[in-house]
């Protein structure tokens, strides 16, 4: 547990990206039908420990066969109710040898990770499209700041992990290449050839392999 409460200590240390809380805990309804800017509190009542517990970080998740070789285990408010107005949530990364985290971004959050194993090659790029890349190690951290472009790659021969958190409750991400080439309605083949320096069948290709298999 203590790397995840390193973790933590970091984010409580800076100001949250979601709105301050105006009571001591407000543990999310998950079945409140009741649409806000995060979620209702259920009733004081029946707020428990378990609440705010969350155990699925604690051991590595299957990296089944895909092509990224990385397995992502959320602990966000939707796992974790009482992560509901409190500016925070956490997530477990497991790397296969050469597996990568591909470019992607958090909108509502930034993002540390501290590294449980291995070694990582790691970087965000600044609307600058200035590179910051670094390789780290078992025990470093790494910061991601809040919107950037961003990925990890396992440099390591073993497997590697890390522990993220989030200054939000529900940073969400959004993947480059699965955002561009999967969107729903597709996003137009002209556009993504234009924008990528390709021809249109290429761009139609790249889709493909895009599709639900």
């Amino acid at each position: 547990m203590r790397p995840l409460l390193i973790v933590l200590a970091l984010l409580l240390a800076n100001a949250a990206a979601d709105c301050d809380v105006l009571q001591d805990l407000c543990v999310a309804d998950l079945s409140s039908e009741v649409k806000i800017n995060g979620y209702t509190c259920k009733n004081a009542a029946t707020v428990t420990p378990n609440d705010f517990f969350f155990a699925a970080l604690a051991n590595p998740s299957p990296i089944n066969n895909n092509t990224l070789g990385i397995a992502v285990t959320l602990g966000n408010v939707e796992k974790v109710p009482g992560f509901n107005t409190l500016g925070i949530s956490v997530a477990r990364i497991d790397y296969a040898p050469g597996g990568i985290n591909p470019p992607h971004s958090h909108p509502r959050a930034s993002e540390v990770i501290f590294v449980l194993e291995g070694k990582l090659e790691v970087g965000f790029i600044t609307t600058a499209n200035v590179l910051m890349a670094k390789q780290i190690n078992k025990g470093e951290v790494f910061v991601f700041p809040k919107g950037l472009l961003h990925y990890q790659k396992n440099i390591g021969k073993g497997l590697a992990a890390v522990i993220a958190g989030f200054n939000s409750q529900l940073p969400g991400t959004q993947s480059v290449a699965a955002s561009l080439f999967s969107a729903t309605p597709a996003l137009p083949d002209n556009v993504l050839a234009k924008a990528f320096h390709i021809a249109t069948p290429e761009a139609e290709k790249i889709k493909s392999r895009f599709a639900p298999k």
